[in-house]
Order: C-alpha cells, then structure tokens, then sequence
C-alpha cells in the first residue's frame, strides 16, 4: 500500500516499467527510466545535503525535468516548491526566504531572475541548472552555492537514502496569491496528496491507457496533480509548455490521441473561440475536466456539441484543499449550474457568519472537512488561523473557504461568488457569477467578467467586461438590451466595456482586479 506521494511512481514503475510515464515534446520517459532518474537526481541532492523536511524550489517550464525534479525532492525527503518560470525577481527572493528555500532546481534560461533573486537569499545553497551551468558562472552575491549541471549531478543507478518519512510530513508548499498581501505558501502533506490522487482518479474513472493533455502549468495545483493522478493508474502524460499556441498544442494532443483534458473555464472558452475544429481529429477524447472557476451553463453546452464522445465533469476547487466537489455527468441536464457533491471521503456544508449550518436554498460561506484540508499556510499563523478554525467535532479543524456558496436540498452545491467579489448596487446584494451566466448566454461573447465600480449615484455599479468572438460585433447597448430582459434592474451593468481578450493570472484565471 502506498503512503507517501513518491510511492505512486515506484509503484507504476513496477507494474509496467516499460509504459510511457511521460511525454513532453521530443523527450519521452517510461515509469521505469522516470522512476530511474528521480532516484539519481534524489541521492545528488542528498549529496547536496538536503535532509528530510528542507525546502526544494523548481523553477522551469513545463517539461519532463520539472517532473523528474519533483520525485526527486520528494524522495529525497524534502518539500517540492513548484514556481511558475514567469515569476520576477522579488517574488522569487520572496519565496526563498518565505518558507527558506534550501536548494533549487532552475532553468539556466532563467539565470538573470534566478540570479537576482540569489543575491539577497544567502539560504539558497545549492542550484542544479536544467540545460547546463549558466557560462557566466555563479551571479554576484551567490559564490556561496554550489552550482550543479542537472544532466551531470545524478550518478545513474544510484539511489537515495530512506529519509525516515511518514504520511504526516509535509511534501509540497504552493504559493497562492490573495487579492491583498504577499503570497501565501500552502503547506500540503503527503497524506494531503495521497488522499486528493486517490479520491480524484476514483470518481473520474481514470484508467491505465489514458493519456492526459497537461496545458496547465506545473506550478498550477491543478497541473501538478496531473503528474500524480497519471502516475497513481499509470496513465501517459503529455505535458505541454503552455496553451498559448492553441491549435498547435491541440494538434498535437491529436497525434498523441490524448483521452483528457484538464482545463480551466478561460482554456475551453479559447477552444469554443476555435471551433469548428473540423480539421482535427479529437474523437479519443473521453474526458474534460474543469475546475478553478465554474463553468458558464452555456459553454458546456457548446462543449458537448463539440466534444459528443467526451464527458464533461465540472468541478469545484481551491489550493488550501486541492478539490472539494465535482458534478455527476449523469446530472449535467439537471444541474448544469451546479459543481456537484463533494468528492469521496469529504464534506462540504454552508455556515452562516456565526459558522452556524443554514437550511437549503440559503447562500453562506462554504467550510470544506477531511484528508484534503491543508495543514496551513507556512509562516503565517493568523492567516491560517482565519481559514482553519474549530470544526463541530472536538479538536478537528475545518476549512473555511471564503466562497460563497449555496446547496440544494439533495446535496448539490452552487458557487454564487467570492465573499469578497459579491457587492451591492441600489443597496441589493449583486453575485457577478449570475450576471456572468446571463453574458455567456450571448452566442458572440467568448469570456466575460462582472466587477464593482465606485458610482456617484448607487455607490456602486455593476461594470461588465467582456471579450467576443472572433468576427462578433455585439455593441454595448446589445449586451445591456438582453441583461435587462433577463436580470433584475440592480444587477443590469450600467458599464459595458467590450475588449479583444480579458487581462489573465499565470494560471489562466481572469484578473478582476484589473476590470475595475
């Protein structure tokens, strides 16, 4: 029985060592060569002198070595900090000396940031460089760290000491952003991992000839999970740099014949954006799986014209637990609104502000409890303290999402909106994710996004932003025209701002911050 999160891969390995673990552009590693190189590079960081508990960067695109880099830290007993390969200069220096970054595993296209952020975190005591020792040697202010070539650093065949670790111990710290402060590091143990692969494989039925299209960052929970789900049934994973070139990634998935697809709303809307894809042979396709946001009713509906032999699962998630529900295929005609029941081995009800369970029907703060729930954010008691808080039962700790939510009398939930994107205009509470619904129902409106914005007259006013279709030419007055018809007066936007794309996090979430 597997325990730790590094064991899935040894596991694969020894059921079919030679099936294809992993396949990104031209590189393409068996569970077994997989399982190979993770030991190696594990005993060098060993060498290195990372010990059970230290903290591993890994800084690089998406490629078969952020995967390699990963199991490595893990085995080595360390605790993978996975860092999108845009980040800039001070963050990175941030996250280094947040959560005290020992070692880091970066690529040496990235030595200029990696370098300045370097000079002010004399923590950072090791760097194995993917692709070779940056020519200019080591940057001004880092002489003290060893510099290793990640092809070299490994001594092929060897492997690591057991570093002595338990389900208990943590195995990954993943930055999260606020819409205020630093970012926080979610502190995830291996008993958090383990729980969230078995639960999410289980209810998407993945198999062992699946092949998954991974166009999500690795720095993404939701792509790094990729590699672990993959791994727990020994699925193939094709990983891709990114989706921006989105027809040539979905080409590719097409050569592949990749069986899922993991996305999120802002990845489906730019397939819906392409579609007809006539030219393209997806019919492998049996899953597309969504979550960070909802999906809008009328793309899934788009999406079951396009995609007819895929299934669709909606899904409800967030960092501090992974996931947290999904929705039955077999009730997407009844509940296209909904994200579903919670998952397999966790609960999820809705308080009102006293923490108090409301009645069905009733909009409150969703709490999620299980295996799922973070341990907390590193280094910052209060903020976890304001998440995690006294449960129902004795001396358990429950997660308090900060999502509002509500769920019918069977059990299903639906999100309404942040706590802090609900406002109100006129004095009435607006939900921008109801204003959103109505918007996707306009066939030319790719993606939209509803806000708050300071008004002289209601305090606030409803601004809505949206992107068209390629060839659309929907004014203003349209959008407003058919919001009137369809929502009451206060939730109608008074601002409409039509735009060619909406501005993006790096994991593909609109920034609503920058609409208002």
């Amino acid at each position: 029985m597997t325990r730790l999160v590094h064991e899935l891969l040894a596991a694969a390995a020894r059921r079919a060592p030679g099936g294809p673990a992993v396949v990104a552009g031209d590189t393409t590693l068996t569970y077994a060569e997989l399982d190979r190189a993770s030991d190696a590079l594990a005993a060098a960081l060993q060498r290195a002198g990372v010990r059970r508990g230290d903290r591993v960067a890994v800084m690089a695109d998406n490629s078969a070595e952020v995967v390699v880099a990963v199991y490595a830290a893990a085995k080595a007993g360390g605790v993978f900090v996975v860092v999108n390969p845009t980040t800039k200069a001070d963050k990175l220096a941030y996250i280094f000396g947040d959560c005290g970054v020992t070692a880091l595993i970066a690529h040496r296209r990235l030595a200029r940031v990696v370098g300045a952020a370097l000079a002010t975190s004399p923590g950072v005591r090791t760097v194995a460089w993917v692709g070779g020792v940056p020519e200019e040697g080591a940057p001004a202010g880092a002489v003290e760290c060893d510099h290793l070539d990640f092809d070299r650093a490994a001594t092929p065949g060897e492997a690591p000491r057991d570093p002595g670790l338990i389900d208990a111990d943590l195995t990954a710290i993943i930055y999260t952003s606020g819409s205020t402060g630093p970012p926080k590091g979610v502190m995830l143990t291996h008993r958090n991992l383990h729980h969230n692969v078995w639960s999410i494989s289980t209810y998407l039925g993945l198999r062992g000839d699946d092949v998954i299209g991974c166009v999500l960052p690795l720095s993404f929970d939701y792509g790094l999970f990729q590699v672990f789900t993959a791994a727990r049934v020994g699925a193939t994973l094709v990983v891709e740099r990114s989706f921006a070139y989105a027809y040539e990634v979905l080409e590719r998935l097409a050569v592949q014949r990749a069986t899922v697809l993991p996305g999120v709303p802002t990845i489906f809307a730019t397939i819906l954006q392409m579609a007809p894809l006539d030219k393209l042979d997806l019919s492998s396709l049996r899953l597309l799986t969504n979550t960070a946001a909802a999906l809008p009713p009328a793309h899934i509906r788009r999406l079951r014209e396009q995609f007819p032999g895929a299934t669709i699962f909606s899904m409800y998630g967030l960092t501090e637990c992974t996931r947290v529900s999904y929705l039955d295929p077999d009730r997407l005609d009844d509940k296209i609104t909904s994200v579903g029941r919670a998952m397999p081995n966790t609960e999820a009800y809705v308080v009102d502000d006293e923490g108090r369970r409301v009645p069905p029907g009733v909009t409150g703060e969703l709490v999620v409890r299980g295996a799922s729930v973070m341990r907390g954010y590193w280094g910052k008691p209060e903020e976890t303290a304001r998440m995690l808080r006294d449960g129902e039962i004795a001396g358990e700790k429950v997660l308090h999402t900060g999502d509002r939510f509500t769920m019918d009398d069977e059990g299903f939930l639906y999100f309404v909106g942040r706590t802090d994107d609900v406002f109100k205009c006129k004095g009435e509470k607006v939900s921008p994710k109801e204003v959103e619904h109505v918007l996707y129902e306009l066939d030319d409106v790719a993606e939209a996004a509803v806000v708050g914005v300071p008004d002289e007259i209601d305090g606030t006013a409803v601004k809505a932003v949206v992107a068209l279709r390629p060839g659309a030419t929907l004014t203003a007055e349209q959008v407003r025209r058919h919001c009137r018809a369809r929502l009451e007066g206060h939730m109608v936007p008074r601002h409409v701002d039509v735009r060619d794309a909406l501005p993006k996090t790096e994991t593909g979430k609109i920034r609503r911050a920058a609409l208002r």
